[in-house]
């Protein structure tokens, strides 16, 4: 691809660039095509005189502008058509009846101008494959032979002339390179005004991005002390859960405390509305075991029914002894959890209080 010659467009010259990558050289300047579009219009000046330099038509003709370039630097298709007829080359309108009825296959041909709102480019062979040479790409672009006349067609279909180039073009290049060998294209080439876009859309981005640095001034120290401070208030919020957590089971405890005082002083005999003092516990609890024991003398044990006895707990043993029922607590020393702690603390209370 680096060997064949493409000019890019520029400005309005669009007939130049298109001579030029026909005969894949700088072959034409805007200087020269000027002057073969003013040769034009001087051959036309000179034939409305006939009829008359004081006719209507002549009067008329002169105050028009020129029809074969204008000051954006279009030139029209008799200035191409001169300018090929320098090196032996004539045009044909591929779209004309007479054409068409030779139904010559356009894989056949060399090479084709197309035009379509003032604006031209060229479709060429070179060596065994075609290649289109618009000015408005950002390369050439590969056609393959079977692309080839879908590709005209819908050129035709859009509105476009097509001219047919006779005659021999001159040697290049690209032309004897691409005779030895052939070219693959992986990606199709941009149109110019794509490539512009695409260019001043990542200018933006960058200016953007650069303005946005400049004002954080390191947006990567910016992350890292959000990230600390992320993980300082999931701490702190750790620590408050905790803190309610403790905050709870105090209040619990003490709930409970006041629960079972309650129960506690509503079970044990009250006498004249007040609590037993230490010495009426001391002589109920005499009394009481010596009622066991004139129970035991009038009742003998009788026969054992089970194996063996049930384990006396030290929990049942000092609830027997103080007469008043106790919970069992199984005290265990792993202390797994507060829920336990409060297991224990509520079952011990009816001991503490008892005294």
């Amino acid at each position: 691809m680096e060997s064949i010659f493409h000019e890019k467009q520029e400005g309005s010259l669009c007939a130049q660039h298109c001579l030029n990558n026909l005969l894949q050289g700088e072959y034409f300047s805007p200087v020269e095509l000027s002057s073969i579009a003013h040769q034009l219009d001087e051959e036309e000046r000179m034939r409305m005189a006939e009829g008359g330099l004081t006719s209507e038509d002549y009067r008329t003709f002169l105050q028009q502008p020129s029809g074969n370039m204008d000051d954006s630097g279009f030139f029209s298709i008799q200035v191409i058509s001169n300018a090929l007829k320098v090196w032996g080359l004539e045009l044909i309108l591929f779209n004309s009846p007479e054409y068409q009825r030779l139904r010559i296959d356009p894989i056949n041909e060399r090479s084709f101008i197309c035009n379509y709102k003032e604006h031209w480019f060229t479709v060429r062979k070179l060596g065994k494959q075609w290649f289109n040479l618009n000015s408005l790409l950002t390369g050439p672009e590969l056609i393959s032979d079977t692309y080839l006349a879908l590709f005209l067609a819908q050129l035709q279909q859009e509105g476009y002339s097509i001219f047919v180039v006779k005659g021999d073009l001159p040697d290049c290049e690209a032309d004897q390179l691409l005779q030895m060998i052939r070219v693959q294209q992986m990606h199709r080439p941009k149109l110019i005004g794509e490539e512009l876009a695409q260019l001043k859309e990542q200018r933006v981005q960058k200016t953007d991005l650069e303005r946005v640095l400049e004002a954080n001034d390191g947006s990567g120290m910016l992350d890292e002390d959000e990230e600390d401070l992320q993980r300082a208030l999931a701490l702190s919020r750790q620590e408050i859960d905790m803190e309610d957590e403790e905050a709870d089971l105090r209040r619990a405890i003490q709930l409970s405390m006041q629960g079972t005082s309650r129960n506690i002083s509503q079970d044990i005999p009250q006498t004249s509305g007040t609590h037993l003092t230490s010495e009426e516990l001391r002589k109920r609890r005499e009394a009481y075991f010596e009622k066991q024991q004139q129970q035991q003398q009038q009742d003998p044990p009788g026969p054992l029914t089970q194996p063996c006895e049930k384990p006396t707990t030290s929990s049942e043993a000092l609830s027997s002894e103080l007469g008043t029922p106790l919970l069992y607590v199984p005290l265990v020393t792993c202390m797994l959890c507060w829920t336990h702690r409060l297991h224990v603390i509520l079952a011990l209370e009816p001991f503490f209080l008892s005294f």
